[in-house]
């Protein structure tokens, strides 16, 4: 099989990255690469401008890894176009590997060995063929997205706690304050720090990325809906939809509008 199709690598390493190209070009000669990128912002703009139909994702960059990158592209990406076929570039990483097996999501393990990546486009030019009939039959839902969304939920190297955190060592200002987990409300993600917000209006600071803070989270109360957000779930008034179907939601007691990111639309499906 050697169906056309056009590709983006985002690799950081760029004699693997021309490798990757290279291996690419010898098995799959109808596939044109469009762009290469060094790191996960250039990624995302360059998949935008060029709409690829797969992307190659280092999943360790500089600035912004591989998973970060494609769960961004997937809020800028046109509704009217299936997302991607995605495949991740990994050192061996046992972790890694078990999650993206769980997951049905693809990937290639550097240095790329041609054997392993010949199965990966086999697969690829498949599900190219089957994409359309696949996305039709979950209602809509893009299955590389739903495949993303519970890769992102899926813990690498790290033990999910058997109890959930009750209480929190949070910043303010100078003092070390401790807040219940009952106290909070929300969570929103910064590039080094996570601000928590609470019930009586009050912000701390937790020094703490929020990939590692979901770990020690109880899911069935605390909800992501972003990237970078957060939130409790009884703490949620209202749901809105715009035109464009985007949706926000907002807190009660909470002017702040958080954007629902298209990967964490699902848990507001009855909209």
């Amino acid at each position: 099989m050697n169906i056309p199709a056009t590709a983006l690598i985002a690799e950081d390493e760029p004699l693997l990255a021309h490798a990757l190209q290279t291996e690419l070009h010898t098995q799959w000669p109808m596939l044109r690469v469009l762009a290469t990128a060094g790191d996960g912002l250039s990624a995302v703009q360059l998949a935008l401008q060029h709409r690829p139909d797969v992307l190659f994702f280092d999943i360790r960059m500089p600035g912004q890894d591989g998973l970060d990158a494609a769960a961004e592209l997937t809020e800028a990406w046109p509704d009217e176009m299936p997302f991607p076929l995605l495949v991740f570039v990994t050192a061996y990483d046992q972790y890694a590997i078990d999650a993206f097996e769980a997951q049905a999501m693809d990937y290639v393990l550097k240095p790329i060995r041609p054997e392993r990546l010949a199965q990966t486009l086999a697969r690829l030019q498949n599900a190219l063929q089957q994409r359309q009939q696949s996305i039709n039959a979950n209602e809509g839902v893009d299955p590389v997205i739903k495949q993303l969304r519970s890769l992102l939920n899926t813990p690498m190297g790290v033990d999910r706690p058997k109890e959930p955190l009750k209480l929190l060592q949070a910043t303010v200002g100078n003092q070390l304050r401790m807040v219940p987990m009952e106290e909070v409300i929300r969570f929103e993600a910064t590039d080094k720090y996570i601000s928590v917000f609470t019930q009586d209006g009050t912000q701390v600071l937790l020094r703490t990325p929020l990939k590692e803070l979901m770990q020690r989270l109880d899911l069935q109360v605390f909800w992501q809906v972003h990237r970078g957000s957060v939130v409790r779930a009884t703490a949620i008034d209202s749901v809105s939809r715009d035109d464009q179907g985007r949706l926000t939601l907002r807190l009660k007691n909470d002017s702040e509008k958080i954007r629902v990111s298209k990967i964490y639309a699902h848990r507001f499906k009855a909209m």
